[in-house]
């Protein structure tokens, strides 16, 4: 018989936590009295991250392990998870304990009363810092402004969804994903379930600054032409400030007031060269884009699974 319930735990050197969840979310699981299953994307670690997997996948048949060829990153791990998921409700969460494993069964009750997509949201946020939780705050507002789509407040990954909205985020075709852009885009019927976050039980996160901004990006990328309509926008305020420009050197002149032409000259070619190379590189983002999504590779690599039977 098939699982009834998903869980699937993206890794990237988490040999500090892996059994540290193993042990927190199985008797939970457990409560549910029905079958389940447990899908950890092995990210290509570079620590004892598989080993520590292999160990839990020999002694656990629930335990199912994807590796990766090398690293893919944070969304490729859980479309992984996603497309070899068998669960009639899949959940993703991360391995580091900070988001409970135990609101993982008031979610399974929302999705009983017909809920599509259950979002975990984050009463309390420990171990982030306020630069984190400030810079997370202004994206998600400028994300709204620029794309239309309501991303929830305080939400990240940690989310249930039903089979059908899985199937429909598989065969979503872009390669740079943002699942918290992609889900709302999506539609269906969604709920949250509110918990404290924690501290992780171990360990140091591995999302730094490099690839929050490549997320970030992605998500406006993949939701929004707006960077493409700041050039008209720049554009027309470039064109007022010359006209300005033009009318206070009539005015001097109309005053006698002699103003040298190079104090013009040269910050006006340095402001026209500086607006050329900001828009061709907003540009190149976008060709960037299409480029990576024209080549059709694959969003990620498996090396092997282990405990996938069917």
């Amino acid at each position: 018989m098939k699982a009834k319930y998903s869980v699937v735990v993206p890794c990237y050197n988490e040999e500090e936590t892996v059994n540290a969840f193993y042990d927190a979310v199985i008797p939970v699981m457990e409560q549910t009295k029905e079958r389940f299953e447990i899908i950890f994307v092995n990210d290509g670690s570079k620590d004892r991250t598989e080993d520590l997997l292999l160990e839990l996948a020999k002694k656990d048949k629930r335990v199912k392990v994807i590796n990766f060829s090398k690293n893919f990153g944070q969304q490729a791990a859980i479309l992984a998870g996603f497309t070899e998921a068998e669960g009639d409700a899949v959940v993703d969460i991360d391995v580091d304990l900070q988001d409970p494993v135990e609101a993982i069964l008031p979610m399974i009750e929302k999705w009983k009363e017909g809920f599509d997509v259950v979002h975990g949201k984050r009463l309390v946020r420990k171990g982030e810092t306020f630069f984190k939780k400030k810079t997370s705050s202004l994206y998600t507002k400028f994300f709204e402004r620029i794309t239309g789509l309501k991303i929830p407040k305080n939400c990240g990954d940690f989310k249930l969804f039903d089979r059908k909205v899985i199937d429909v985020l598989v065969n979503m075709k872009e390669h740079d994903r943002f699942l918290r852009g992609m889900t709302e885009w999506v539609g269906f019927k969604q709920t949250f379930v509110e918990f404290e976050r924690k501290e992780r039980v171990a360990g140091k996160t591995k999302y730094n600054v490099k690839k929050l901004v490549k997320l970030a990006t992605n998500g406006i990328v993949a939701n929004s032409g707006y960077p493409l309509s700041l050039s008209i926008k720049c554009g027309i305020g470039l064109g007022v400030l010359s006209l300005l420009t033009f009318v206070a050197l009539i005015v001097l002149e109309c005053v006698k007031v002699s103003v040298p032409l190079a104090s013009w000259l040269f910050p006006t070619i340095s402001l026209l060269f500086a607006i050329t190379w900001i828009f061709n590189g907003l540009s190149n983002v976008y060709t960037a884009r299409i480029y990576n999504e024209v080549q059709g590779r694959p969003k990620y690599i498996i090396r092997d699974k282990i405990n996938f039977e069917r």
